[in-house]
């Protein structure tokens, strides 16, 4: 995964005069010069984790423009192009707020950390980490051994490239691990697990409101139903008193032209749906009605500690009307 970039002449003879003047820059900061001089030594070996280290500890004592070019120039060699494209960055601000004489003696700096960062710009992977649906408030993320900021969860962030450690851990639960791997210039997106979190119990808060929309739903269109087929049977009801008994000059209540049976027959259809609709509308109403007030709270769901259960639902459902239970425990 990592390669080791091409030196090229003008970085010599940028850094050459940097370590010619590194204890003059020291101010009589021994242990900065020493660790400086050490770091350098170490980069030019090819050593560049000890030699990388050794120069941002020398930086971080004494900062000096000239150790945070070369911390900058180290990490580019090292791989590490997003380090490297940021230490560039960091430089050419602080070169900005130089005065002429300051940025006279810089030399050839400033230029070349352009050039590297134009050059590293499209090199640099992208991670975006996201968690979760479900996922505990609190759950923390970290990448590297480092928190990650929630603010950065879903948006993608510069990291170097080769093989990162991702974590989550939420309150009071294990931690989950895994391992990413980066090309340069590779933009990836993943979605973390968290142990107790990433599959949902449908016993648990979550599962329980979806059930109770659910059966909310269910409710609304029985009623619906209800109401659109009880109104048709309404409409047959006139069409039965016309063509039946009396309104076809019979005596018997009963007897019907062909007109009145269809209407009847059709009547005691849609009156049987009308009635099955209302009543699987109460029962679903009345099923999410107790889902909502029998939710446990989060921390019975967080201990797995025993809920309220109840289920309601038509039992039964006929010409004379339907038949409502419910069953479960407190």
């Amino acid at each position: 995964m990592k390669r080791r970039l091409r030196r090229i002449a003008p970085l010599v003879l940028v850094l050459f005069p940097l370590a010619a003047a590194a204890p003059a820059a020291a101010q009589g900061s021994a242990t900065a010069e020493s660790l400086f001089n050490q770091g350098l030594a170490d980069m030019e070996a090819g050593k560049y984790e000890t030699g990388c280290k050794a120069i941002a500890d020398s930086h971080r004592m004494e900062p000096k423009p000239g150790a945070l070019f070369t911390l900058a120039i180290c990490e580019s060699r090292w791989g590490h192009v997003a380090t490297a494209f940021t230490r560039f960055g960091e430089y050419l601000a602080l070169y900005q707020q130089m005065t002429p004489d300051q940025k006279s003696r810089q030399g050839e700096r400033a230029k070349v950390a352009r050039q590297e960062r134009d050059r590293l710009g499209p090199l640099v992977p992208e991670l975006s980490l996201s968690l979760p649906p479900g996922a505990p408030a609190g759950t923390v993320v970290k990448r590297d051994g480092r928190v990650v900021d929630g603010a950065q969860l879903g948006a993608g962030v510069p990291v170097d490239p080769g093989e990162h450690v991702v974590s989550t851990q939420a309150p009071g639960g294990a931690a989950w691990e895994t391992k990413i791997q980066l090309a340069e210039g590779e933009k990836k997106q993943v979605e973390l697990q968290v142990n107790g979190a990433s599959t949902p119990s449908p016993s648990g808060a979550s599962g329980r409101r979806t059930a109770a929309f659910i059966a909310g739903g269910v409710g609304v269109a029985g009623l619906v139903l209800g109401g659109v087929t009880g109104a048709l049977t309404l409409g047959k009801k006139s069409v039965v008193d016309e063509h039946c008994g009396s309104g076809i000059g019979s005596s018997d209540e009963t007897a019907c032209d062909q007109t009145g049976i269809d209407a009847s027959e059709s009547a005691s259809t849609t009156g049987l749906l009308s009635t099955i609709g209302f009543g699987v509308g109460l029962a679903g109403l009345g099923a999410a009605a107790v889902l909502f007030l029998t939710e446990p709270k989060q921390g019975e769901a967080a201990t797995g500690a025993a809920s309220r259960q109840i289920r309601a639902g038509v039992l039964a459902a006929g010409p004379g009307g339907v038949v409502l239970g419910a069953s479960g425990r407190w």
